[in-house]
């Protein structure tokens, strides 16, 4: 393994297991959903300003007009889906929201299919079939600790809102290509403060420091910094390895549910679990089953 290679796959687990501590601290902060989001974009902000500047990135003429207004639009979307995932870890568990969450891949698949004329292929059915089938265990049961079935079905409904946003969001970042990643990412956090700053309440930050230190980190950590790590990775990285290390997310995002608040699953839960994440992995990796007559032959995209 090159040097290259070798820092790339160090940055993607970092940011992986980053993000895998997220929902820890979105519930020990305490706030309301709509106040961690807030204050998650100013501090990311903050963060990725000073970095975009240290990049040379505000200078004028790197955004057009339209990328510009395309970059706040998927801003709006992924804003709305933190509000939406972080609203579901106090109703279906950590584990239970980022599970769901991981289906995104498939409504991304159908998004493409609707706006951009790609071809829905027998291999992706296939692999949604499974994904669906990982969501109705999921739906089915019930782990230890868990909320009542009112709201568990709610944290699940939560997490596919969350999940549609997002692939809404990269459907438009599609068409960025070519605009650095940053700039987007600061774009994004600034839409969402002034998106969400009516509906803040005037008094500002909490005063407890473990919720004030929670709100701070998830703004520097896991946004500037995460993102720092996550798109470096993503310049370093063959896209198959860099799908395959995205699986550490939702497997960290389970341990810490589980150590942190006793989140356990139950059995079918689990079932669901790995059947949704081995459906992703089989779409981004493009796994296909194909008789040996057949190889040679192009697989199904």
């Amino acid at each position: 393994m090159d040097n290259s290679l070798r820092r790339g796959s160090l940055e993607m687990i970092a940011a992986m297991l980053i993000s895998g501590t997220i929902g820890w601290f979105v519930l020990v902060s305490g706030q309301p959903v709509l106040e961690v989001v807030f204050w998650r974009c100013v501090f990311g902000a903050g963060t990725l300003l000073l970095i975009c500047a240290a990049m040379g990135l505000l200078k004028p003429g790197v955004l057009t007009r339209a990328t510009f207004l395309l970059a706040v639009v998927s801003g709006v979307a992924i804003v709305g889906n933190w509000v939406l995932l972080f609203a579901s870890y106090s109703r279906a568990s950590i584990a239970i929201g980022t599970a769901v969450y991981n289906v995104q891949p498939f409504m991304l698949v159908g998004l493409a299919a609707l706006f951009l004329g790609e071809k829905i292929t027998l291999a992706k059915l296939t692999w949604l079939s499974v994904a669906f089938l990982g969501m109705l265990a999921i739906v089915s049961a019930h782990g230890a600790g868990q909320a009542s079935g009112g709201e568990y079905l709610q944290g699940i409904a939560l997490a596919l809102g969350a999940a549609f946003l997002y692939a809404v969001a990269a459907l438009i970042i599609k068409r960025l290509t070519g605009t650095p990643p940053h700039l987007i990412a600061l774009i994004q956090v600034s839409t969402g403060v002034l998106l969400l700053a009516p509906w803040v309440k005037l008094g500002g930050l909490p005063g407890e420091l473990p919720a004030l230190g929670s709100l701070v980190t998830l703004g520097i950590v896991h946004t500037g910094l995460m993102y720092v790590l996550l798109y470096s990775a993503i310049q370093r990285l063959p896209t198959a390895l860099t799908g395959a290390l995205s699986f550490i997310y939702p497997i960290a995002a389970i341990l810490v549910d589980w150590v942190a608040f006793d989140h356990r699953l139950a059995p079918l839960q689990w079932l669901g679990v790995g059947l949704i994440l081995l459906a992703a992995a089989g779409m981004q990796q493009g796994w296909w089953f194909r008789p040996a007559s057949a190889r040679g032959v192009a697989r199904p995209e």
